[in-house]
């Protein structure tokens, strides 16, 4: 029997019509699975009338909730002080906060914006990082989760589009690993060191430098938090509103806990933020010993080293950890430096770490720190501060402002020193590790926790560390007319267009940071995007006479120089 062309017809319409159905069916099962694999539900808090409390505002910069306050200091810091249950100290820290709050996500998306400036991939991006981080509340200790969701009350509004308030805090816990494992975002390159382990004269010191860079709004509000929860030991720690994960802290048993990156594989999905296992540590560990076993049975995503302090011990370790693996390296010298790989036999064979020796600025970095540190037999806080401080070289060797080798790559978020046996830190007021470091006793501020009002100072002017004299310096001067001006020369080449005044404006830029090698890049690849190769060729060469951060830009040099050259030899055009 033959089929018409009409029946045909309908049966291709049928057959596409289902096709359709089944596509949609298939649509729609995909995203009813996505959200159900999503969806993070906040835990379950049996006494919510924290969140009935007022906040009061008794004077300018003075904020208080129950017998918890925040007040900022004449140097720019925030001063906070917590206490309770975790959902109450969340609750509260996110009242205190909120404005706070609003100001660091506002600088964090305005990154993200920046790095994404496509709007769908921006849209792809929430899809990917709410699939990547669907579990990691299964991860995060309870008490941590609901101090988070308390946090989320004091979220503001304008950001749903990223996710709901709870799922907004909990997700940027794993912002700073995330900036760990993508290095070439360039937002970490942290150092930290301890001395005086073997001294009978001095007790130990540490410092570290916080080379977690967002933007310059994003250090704008440095908070020096105070904690005394119901559970665990005592703490303070440098932080960032809305964050409740440990960087940079120390405890009142005299543990001390800081994080430095190391090379990582690219994660396939979130388990523990680092930084809340960090507070974990700073929370329930009194010892080395403590701290380790707190370590080992926490799983996470990116590979960092934990520098931990301990009065108790009298020494400081490293314990390095990776996804996989965890090794603890120690030693039985006067003084022990952490940059971004690791040193323990664990890792020795690892190929992503002896890899990122060999390319990265770790090693180098590790070096000049140690050379500062051999200058004297004893560092206190004020060589601890200088060493931190330092933005040469090898053998004072002038690598260029913001270096990424130099212990001060003026980028820091912060800058701390540790002494603690006798539970003092310094941190720094802004910029960067420059203004004054402010001593704070541990013991002495939660003795004062209670009474304390607009007036009350809570750092030891006695101990304050002078801010650095490079402050009035006219290399500082320049660091900043070099960024703003290397922003304009990406700009142009992004965009393959020309800039007026050409000359007199690649003069001022060299002029303004003459020993740093990327400027010399940048204007070779300006002149190349413009087919000046004369004009590249020679800016590339200049560059190989400076310190370059990392092998991997050098290489790119390299290839570029050959490509010039051999087109030049045959006639032809670099393309």
């Amino acid at each position: 029997m033959q089929i018409t062309k009409e029946k045909r017809k309908d049966v291709w319409i049928r057959v596409f019509r289902n096709f359709i159905i089944v596509l949609a069916v298939i649509i729609i099962g995909l995203v009813v699975v996505y959200n159900l694999k999503t969806k993070i539900t906040p835990p379950e808090i049996i006494d919510i009338s924290v969140l009935e409390m007022e906040r009061g505002n008794p004077s300018p910069d003075f904020f208080r909730v129950g017998n918890s306050w925040l007040k900022k200091n004449k140097y720019g810091l925030w001063e906070m002080y917590l206490e309770g249950s975790p959902f109450e100290i969340g609750v509260i820290n996110g009242k205190l906060t909120k404005e706070l709050i609003k100001i660091q996500e506002d600088a964090f998306v305005e990154q993200i914006n920046t790095l994404i400036p496509s709007k769908s991939y921006l849209r792809f991006l929430k899809y990917f990082i709410g699939w990547f981080n669907r579990d990691i509340d299964e991860y995060i200790p309870e008490e941590y989760l609901q101090e988070i969701y308390g946090v989320s009350f004091g979220a503001s509004d304008g950001y749903e589009y990223i996710g709901n308030n709870y799922e907004r805090m909990l997700n940027y816990h794993g912002a700073h690993d995330i900036g760990h494992a993508l290095q070439s975002l360039a937002l970490v390159g942290c150092t930290s060191f301890g001395s005086n382990f073997n001294s009978v004269d001095s007790s130990m010191i540490i410092g570290r430098n916080f080379d977690f860079y967002i933007n310059e709004s994003f250090a704008k509000n440095k908070i020096v938090a105070f904690v005394n929860p119901d559970l665990g030991h005592k703490f303070m720690y440098v932080t960032w509103a809305s964050m409740i994960g440990v960087v940079s802290g120390m405890n009142e048993k005299g543990l001390t806990v800081t994080i430095n990156a190391a090379k990582s594989d690219i994660p396939t999905k979130a388990t523990m933020p680092i930084s809340l296992l960090a507070r974990e540590i700073l929370q329930y560990a009194g010892n080395i010993d403590e701290a380790v076993e707190v370590a080992e049975k926490r799983k996470t995503f990116v590979s960092e080293s934990i520098f931990i302090g301990s009065a108790f011990d009298n020494k400081a370790i490293i314990i390095e950890k990776s996804p996989s693996k965890l090794g603890v390296y120690t030693t039985d010298a006067n003084d022990l430096v952490c940059s971004n790989h690791f040193q323990s036999d664990v890792f020795k064979d690892d190929e992503n770490n002896n890899q990122y020796i060999q390319e990265s600025a770790s090693s180098y970095r590790q070096q000049r720190c140690e050379q500062l540190i051999n200058q004297d037999e004893i560092i206190d806080f004020n060589q601890a501060a200088d060493i931190l401080r330092d933005y040469n070289g090898i053998d004072d060797v002038n690598i260029g402002i913001g270096n990424e080798k130099t212990m001060a790559q003026m980028i820091s978020h912060h800058s701390i020193i540790f002494q603690p046996e006798k539970l003092r830190t310094w941190v720094s007021s802004a910029p960067y590790q420059l203004g004054e470091y402010l001593m704070y006793n541990i013991d002495s501020v939660f003795t004062k926790a209670s009474t304390t009002n607009p007036n009350t100072i809570l750092y030891d002017s006695n101990y304050t560390i002078e801010p650095s004299l490079f402050l009035e310096s006219k290399e500082y001067n320049n660091l900043f007319e070099f960024r703003k001006m290397r922003n304009i020369l990406k700009y142009h080449i992004e965009e393959k267009s020309k800039i007026e005044d050409e000359k007199f404006f690649i003069d001022d830029l060299i002029a303004s940071n003459p020993n740093y090698y990327q400027g010399y890049v940048l204007v070779a690849d300006y002149y190349f995007m413009n087919n000046k190769m004369d004009k590249a060729l020679l800016f590339y060469k200049i560059s190989q006479t400076k310190e370059f951060e990392n092998t991997t830009t050098k290489m790119v040099v390299e290839e570029r120089i050959k490509e010039i050259e051999k087109s030049t030899l045959t006639g032809g055009i670099v393309r």
